[in-house]
């Protein structure tokens, strides 16, 4: 089967930051952004500032082609451009310390490698709706949440927190630490995704569409479950199997 790429809109210019001095600035007065956009063939030691900022506030860098930075339709960008961000990334530590001084159950989803921003604003939609406290992603190897994904999940990522980390593998650490236990979703596992006790402190891992969960961090988590199908396919849709855990987990919630 085909898989066509969803052509996404060029940022428009007010959402963007344009030149070295300004990416670090911004860096610096606590901007939050979403990606910088470095020329390839740039170098020095202020090139070397804006990438030890991006690493410290967990700015994901792309290397482009001078060619790319000139699609922007912007001058004097000095190889370097920054996309201000839509969404408002929260410390997970601080979102699970909130959920849990309200006397809430947390429930966190985390995304590992999901790539399509259509899925990305699908599964957020489905993860206000069922009550997620937050949405967990690492700084690389995940769609970006731009104004696409935010029309696809209908403004879900602009109420919903969410948190994006460095490492997947850490932020599972943590969610341990704070006793939330850590379920991935995977379709060769012999557990059925009812035969899971959801009602405690959890967190759901959910693959991305060509290669699933990482084998690291699957290795991590506490369980595996798969969601029982009758038809024979290959498997669900990433947003549509979402939907279907997330309600599994508010119905046990709701008979206790």
């Amino acid at each position: 089967m085909k898989k066509f790429r969803q052509q996404q809109q060029r940022p428009k210019k007010n959402t963007l930051i344009i030149g070295r001095t300004a990416v670090i600035n911004a860096m610096n007065t606590g901007k939050q952004l979403e990606r910088i956009y470095l020329q390839g063939t740039v170098h020095g030691e202020v090139i070397d500032e804006i990438k030890k900022l991006a690493e410290k506030n967990l700015v994901p860098i792309s290397k482009v082609p001078v060619e790319k930075l000139n699609s922007f339709n912007v001058s004097n960008h000095e190889g370097c451009i920054a996309v201000i961000s839509k969404v408002q990334y929260q410390n997970l530590q601080d979102v699970i310390s909130f959920v849990v001084e309200k006397g809430e159950v947390p429930l966190f989803l985390l995304l590992d490698g999901i790539t399509d921003i259509r899925n990305i604003g699908g599964i957020a939609r489905s993860a206000f709706c069922f009550g997620v406290n937050a949405i967990i992603i690492p700084e690389k190897g995940v769609g970006a949440l731009n104004e696409d994904a935010i029309l696809t999940s209908a403004g879900a990522l602009e109420q919903i927190a969410v948190c994006r980390v460095n490492s997947l593998m850490k932020a599972i650490d943590e969610l341990h630490l704070n006793g939330i236990k850590v379920f991935a979703s995977e379709m060769t596992a012999e557990k059925k995704l009812y035969d899971i006790e959801l009602k405690e402190p959890c967190a759901i891992v959910m693959g991305g569409e060509e290669h699933g969960i990482y084998p690291a961090v699957m290795k991590i988590c506490d369980e595996q479950f798969q969601i029982p199908m009758t038809g024979d396919f290959e498997s669900l849709n990433v947003s549509v199997a979402t939907g279907i855990i997330l309600y599994e987990v508010s119905k046990q919630r709701s008979l206790t």
